[in-house]
């Protein structure tokens, strides 16, 4: 069979993420390969194009043959055990048992596990699959390794963060040269240590998004907050107050006035962990003290929140492009013209309210815009062709300056409606007012950092000095280029 499976992606060379290529030893390895279900094919591919001999072991080689390239050597179990030195055992746990017979051929070879556990066997088994496997062939050295790389990166090449394989065996020569195999074929060893790793190595592609759980979370209590704080307000109060169905704000309008709260209270809890850690070292004089773990924890999420926040601001522009496409608005443009006619009003100008929305409009574009420069910088790609002091700058100053005018719109949209008491809907002031507190903490905090009493305090502290040390320390004159260069 013809195909894109049939065609190496690499011949004989493999191309590096730096764009280098890099030679696959002259004296590369026989392996073999026991199984011939879709990750299978996707290995034997990917080994064959980065110029490895591959025999290939199935139950049925006459029917599975045309999945495999035509490098490939496809026949019974057996036979492909006999000549290779490394054995890919691509197999589920239950179909382990069938090799038994084999162990005599097996005996003093390599075997490297690829299987992944479902959830429920994973928290049922008490030892991982690899130790499994062990003990089934005590006379060979089984390495656990390509569990986490899918069959699509296989087939597809690495990417970025997916370039790692974890690694694990009691065996630190099987280690080393399914090691040698890993980079020739394009990825990134990582030795996770002896075989009862492996167990821990399984549980990597179980987890989803293990990193998002917490942000994910805080952002949708956030948005089911302010959703129901919105809602009162728009939707409640006019119909128990004047008996006003506005109902159909629920979908669009509503929504679009929760987003960005959310993205704005999100934006400011990025940076509000920074700051509350400078007040913590300034209190204890030093730098070599470990954070609370809630605040370490909190640091070690900024980005994930940041980049919900860029999210909630994104909907919250296409919500608000696709406003003037509703009924809605176009019911209440019909309204206001008749209401104009009916007054004798022919012209309808308000000079503060034009101003207030252009500034409105202009701020919120640039705060959308740092927001998109700070979401893309933050992919690995990106972020790895930036030195330290480019990618601090960029994410921490130019963020600042996001939170800044973030700040500057929500206060544009506002403009008087804090000290009007019609905005006052069941005592509730209006949503904006509540979103200003964190961030206007944050800023705050950041002005009074720059005073020299603080931040050059702050900055010794960052490069050794300690409160209650012996030895003297001396700053250098322009503390303001060493907090830049110095990040200790």
């Amino acid at each position: 069979m013809s195909g894109e499976m049939d065609k190496p992606l690499i011949s004989r060379r493999l191309v590096d993420s730096d764009g280098s290529l890099a030679e696959v030893p002259s004296e590369a390895p026989k392996v073999g390969v026991l199984g011939s279900g879709d990750f299978a094919r996707s290995l034997v591919t990917r080994l064959v194009g980065s110029g490895f001999s591959v025999v290939v072991g199935s139950r049925n080689p006459k029917r599975t043959a045309g999945l495999f390239p035509s490098a490939a050597q496809v026949t019974f179990q057996a036979d492909a055990v006999d000549s290779p030195d490394v054995i890919f055992v691509a197999m589920f746990r239950e179909h382990y048992s069938s090799l038994c017979g084999l162990s005599d051929q097996l005996a003093g070879k390599i075997l490297v596990d690829v299987s992944n556990p479902t959830e429920q066997e994973h928290l049922r088994q008490l030892e991982s699959n690899a130790e499994y496997l062990a003990s089934l062939f005590p006379t060979c050295t089984v390495v656990k390794a390509f569990n986490v790389i899918s069959a699509w990166t296989l087939q597809s090449g690495p990417r970025d963060g997916n370039r790692q394989v974890p690694i694990c065996s009691n065996q630190p020569e099987a280690k080393r040269v399914v090691s040698e195999m890993v980079q020739a074929m394009g990825f990134t060893p990582v030795d996770m240590g002896a075989l009862a790793s492996a167990r821990e190595v399984e549980a990597m592609p179980l987890r989803l998004l293990p990193g998002w759980k917490v942000p994910g979370l805080l952002a949708l209590g956030l948005f089911i907050f302010f959703y129901i704080y919105n809602f009162v307000r728009d939707v409640v109060q006019p119909y128990v107050r004047e008996g006003k169905s506005k109902f159909y704000k629920l979908p669009v309008s509503v929504v679009n006035t929760t987003l960005p709260c959310v993205a704005y209270v999100l934006l400011s809890l990025v940076y509000l962990p920074g700051v509350l850690a400078a007040a913590l070292q300034l209190h204890r004089g030093t730098k070599y003290r470990r954070f609370p773990d809630w605040l370490g924890h909190w640091l070690q999420h900024r980005k994930q929140i940041g980049l919900l926040s860029f999210f909630c601001a994104a909907l919250h522009a296409l919500y608000s492009f696709c406003l003037p496409l509703g009924r809605v608005n176009r019911y209440e443009v019909v309204n206001l013209a008749l209401k104009q006619v009916l007054t004798n009003k022919s012209h309808l100008w308000i000079e503060e309210e034009v101003w207030r929305m252009e500034i409105y409009l202009s701020l919120g574009v640039l705060a959308l815009g740092m927001l998109s420069l700070l979401a893309v910088t933050s992919l690995p790609s990106i972020a790895n062709s930036l030195n330290w002091r480019e990618f601090s700058f960029i994410q921490s100053t130019l963020g600042f300056v996001a939170l800044v005018l973030s700040t500057l719109h929500t206060l544009t949209y506002g403009w008087t409606r804090a000290f009007e008491d019609r905005h006052y809907r069941f005592y509730l002031p209006p949503t904006f007012t509540l979103t200003l507190l964190v961030p206007c903490v944050v800023i705050l905090a950041k002005a009074l950092f720059l005073l020299p009493c603080l931040g050059g305090r702050l900055a010794r502290i960052r490069r050794g000095w300690e409160k209650d040390a012996a030895v003297k320390f001396a700053l250098p004159m322009d503390h303001a280029l060493a907090q830049k260069t110095s990040h200790v």
